[in-house]
């Protein structure tokens, strides 16, 4: 089922299901994948946020106001339906260069193995620095100081971990907010975060040691 995110500065990303959206995003953002979960969403949500997230969308006919929020999540609900859909085309032009490889590959790679390896392990070679460049971007991957990571961190970092309510409370945010951040941004940040909810207790989440 397609999911639909939406962050704080009002950006929607389709994507093909709510795993894919969780691990994709970085940034702490809100989802839906129904036009009733839209209006539950953003029925408490200010009017000109509403406007700005409609004007915001490609190809609408900007509005100034809206009648109510239900109103206003049927409109958005409709103009999100074409997000996303245009990548298909993408496969077509893998199809003349199977046609090349099957013609110089019928008994020819027997007599030429020398040739065709020589190019073949040139291009490891090239592929080298990446692994320098993931090293780097590991030892960086700490979160900046002061950043909302780093505070969820700070968090999550303590003997008991912190809950649900208390992550809400603290960073501003709604449920589905603080789920979609420990799937997506704590976990490419490289971050194990694991989730439990004591008997008779509110769901807890603490960094694995």
């Amino acid at each position: 089922m397609t999911t639909f995110t939406i962050d704080e500065q009002n950006n929607i990303t389709a994507f093909a299901s709510a795993e894919e959206a969780a691990a994709a995003t970085t940034t702490p953002f809100d989802s839906f994948a129904s036009q009733k979960e839209l209006a539950d969403l953003i029925a408490s949500w200010p009017a000109e946020r509403l406007v700005a997230i409609w004007n915001s969308l490609p190809v609408v006919e900007p509005v100034e106001r809206f009648k109510s929020a239900k109103a206003a999540a049927k409109r958005i609900w409709e103009g999100v339906q074409g997000l996303g859909e245009p990548a298909k085309p993408k496969a077509e032009p893998a199809k003349p260069r199977a046609t090349k490889k099957a013609k110089g590959g019928a008994q020819a790679p027997k007599g030429a193995p020398a040739k065709g390896n020589a190019t073949k392990k040139a291009i490891p070679a090239k592929s080298a620095p990446k692994g320098k460049k993931a090293a780097k971007a590991k030892e960086s991957a700490g979160p900046r100081e002061g950043s909302k990571t780093a505070q969820v961190v700070a968090m999550l970092q303590r003997k008991n971990g912190a809950t649900l309510s208390e992550i809400m409370a603290k960073m501003g945010w709604q449920k589905h907010t603080v789920r979609g951040f420990m799937a997506g941004a704590m976990k490419k940040a490289g971050y194990t975060v694991e989730s439990f909810k004591p008997e008779g207790g509110e769901r807890t989440y603490r960094i694995s040691q």
